[in-house]
């Protein structure tokens, strides 16, 4: 198995760092998954999973368990991620809990600000935020735009 760092996010003062890496799987009979796994808060999460052949249901629930290991590794938590920092015995859900709705579209639209007056990726931003993808990211800042907590894209600079 190879691990790739392939970006990091360290958020606030307390640098609570949330890390992305590719992770690639070689099987000797030429089979191969390539992954993009995101560790944070000492849990693993999967962004994006391709296959080749595809995977069955059943090893697609396995791969975070395949690759937790090596991961926690790579970013230097060792032994200690498991109890202390939600990892194999705690909970498997990478992502903090985000409201829905009125209240989810008004703080992503705060984080969005937040980052553009701070100068940096207001995307990456409310991707950090969230826990989510880009793509889902990008959808809930449209939805945020369309409850007019955000100025329409045309309006901007």
């Amino acid at each position: 198995m190879s691990v790739w760092p392939a970006w990091e996010v360290q958020e606030g003062a307390d640098a609570v760092t949330t890390a992305w890496f590719t992770v690639r799987l070689a099987f000797p009979d030429g089979a191969r998954v390539d992954a993009l796994a995101v560790v944070g808060e000492g849990s693993v999460s999967l962004e994006d999973v391709r296959a080749q052949p595809a995977l069955s249901l059943d090893d697609l629930a396995l791969l975070a368990d395949w690759i937790e290991d090596p991961l926690f590794d790579a970013c230097g938590f060792g032994e200690e991620a498991p109890a202390e920092a939600g990892g194999p015995s705690g909970s498997r859900r990478a992502r903090p809990a985000w409201p829905r709705g009125t209240e989810g579209r008004w703080l992503v639209a705060q984080e969005y600000r937040a980052a553009q007056e701070e100068g940096v990726d207001p995307v990456l931003a409310v991707m950090c935020a969230t826990g989510h993808s880009r793509r889902k990211s990008l959808r809930m800042i449209s939805q945020a735009r369309d409850a007019g907590y955000l100025t329409p894209s045309h309006a901007r600079r």
